[in-house]
């Protein structure tokens, strides 16, 4: 591993040549800046990971379970499971995806699942990524270029190739193919993980296609590729947000979309990776019943726990919330990238009774949290080996069947004082190593 290391400096020079990047929208403008690699990887140990597998697939399942039936016969609403105000009120319910089922019944075919490690070794689930999920293609480039600049260090550990992910999304993307060629939906050069977009359909055989490569006829989609040749499109990955997808159906403002695309949607000619209505899923006010969705469909107790979370639309919880503010982390629903997230230790006098007030007043839109102190993961700073914060995004794929991928984006804290690891927030990511043995 010191090999690895040593080789630091040539890795990031690759990841700066290649362009691995991301974007930030700050104040209107578009700032672009290279994703800080780590070489210290995380590992993994197999039968730690065969748990976490268990745990990932069976949430996922049971996630995918909530939106069928969310969309559809609503059963979980007339058992009283989660109380129907509480999801129409959600911002990621979607009307217009009422009685759509999605070519095979799955709404989300790439779930990105954020965890992190407590000390004493128990991980929990902080979010459900089910929308447009990123960050696969940074540890895949990135141990691709480590393999390039140590092989010795692959040779002398034992360590799970996660190298199949483009096979894995294939696969995926396939199996619920409605019959013509695969596509990957970008917004275009100016998006946060426009290298992302490339880098997988450049790995996957997928076309790499912008709202001006793609028309709908008659309800079937189509791709106008090389010379203008008319490609129909079985399967869209879509790398945009909900609310920009279809002019016609969503904002009519969207510039990025494609008009009539969820009426080819919704007559079974394209299957859209990931499903639109997905947010409903991801909302982190929803996250609160995964537990009781894992036990409602599938009779099974969850492998994987929650951070412990409470609900101020609930009268209890709120009371519990203003009485704790202090010694909680408070989370706005709507919000992601680490944006919204409001650790009450931080807040003095006025701006804690300002906080107050407001989940009071606009109770549906937060969630508290108990401060989980994870696990330190050491990087290199210079020279020196310090600890910093770290999560994980683990990826789970679903078609054929559910699997997890092997590997995973860790991010990191560059702060010494904060939790917050998002590359939106000045983050850095490493390597997962899975081991194999």
């Amino acid at each position: 591993m010191n090999e690895l290391i040593d080789h630091a400096d040539t890795v990031n020079a690759l990841l700066a040549r290649y362009g691995v990047k991301f974007g930030i929208y700050k104040n209107n403008e578009f700032h672009e800046q290279l994703f800080p690699f780590d070489a210290i990887p995380r590992v993994i140990t197999k039968a730690e990971f065969a748990k976490l597998e268990k745990g990932l697939i069976q949430r996922v399942d049971a996630l995918n379970a909530f939106l069928r039936d969310i969309y559809g016969e609503k059963k979980i609403l007339a058992d009283g499971v989660i109380p129907e105000d509480f999801v129409f009120a959600s911002k990621g319910y979607l009307a217009e995806c009422e009685g759509i089922m999605p070519p095979k019944g799955i709404y989300s075919h790439i779930s990105g699942i954020d965890l992190v490690q407590a000390k004493d070794g128990e991980w929990y689930i902080l979010e459900d990524n089910l929308r447009i999920p990123s960050g696969a293609s940074y540890p895949l480039i990135a141990r691709e270029l480590c393999r390039r600049a140590s092989p010795k260090t692959f040779m002398h550990n034992a360590v799970a190739d996660n190298r199949n992910y483009a096979d894995l999304l294939k696969e995926t993307m396939e199996y619920v193919n409605c019959g013509g060629i695969r596509a990957i939906l970008t917004p275009g050069r100016y998006n946060a993980a426009y290298f992302e977009h490339s880098y997988l359909a450049e790995r996957s055989g997928a076309a790499l296609a912008s709202c001006s490569d793609l028309f709908v006829e008659d309800n079937v989609l189509y791709y106008r590729g090389y010379q203008d040749k008319k490609q129909r499109v079985g399967v869209l990955y879509r790398r945009i947000s909900d609310e920009y997808l279809d002019p016609l159906t969503f904002l009519p403002e969207s510039l990025i979309g494609v008009p009539n695309l969820i009426n080819a949607y919704r007559a079974g000619n394209v299957a859209i990776v990931n499903a639109p209505g997905n947010g409903i899923g991801d909302d982190k006010g929803i996250y609160y019943f995964v537990p009781q969705m894992i036990r409602y469909y599938l009779d099974q107790e969850p492998v994987l726990k929650n951070a412990p979370t409470y609900l101020p639309f609930y009268e209890e919880d709120r009371k519990y919330v203003l009485e704790n503010l202090g010694k909680l982390v408070v989370k706005d629903v709507s919000e992601a990238g680490g944006y919204g997230v409001i650790f009450g230790r931080d807040l003095r006098g006025e701006q804690l009774e300002n906080l107050k007030a407001l989940i009071e007043r606009e109770s549906r839109r937060f969630i508290a949290q108990e401060v989980i102190d994870f696990r330190d993961l050491d990087i290199m700073d210079g020279m020196d080996r310090v600890p910093r914060k770290a999560d994980l995004r683990a990826f789970v794929l679903s078609g054929e069947t559910t699997r997890v991928w092997a590997s995973g984006l860790t991010r990191f804290s560059r702060n010494p004082d904060s939790f917050v690891v998002n590359s939106s927030q000045g983050g850095g990511f490493k390597d997962t190593w899975v081991l194999s043995r």
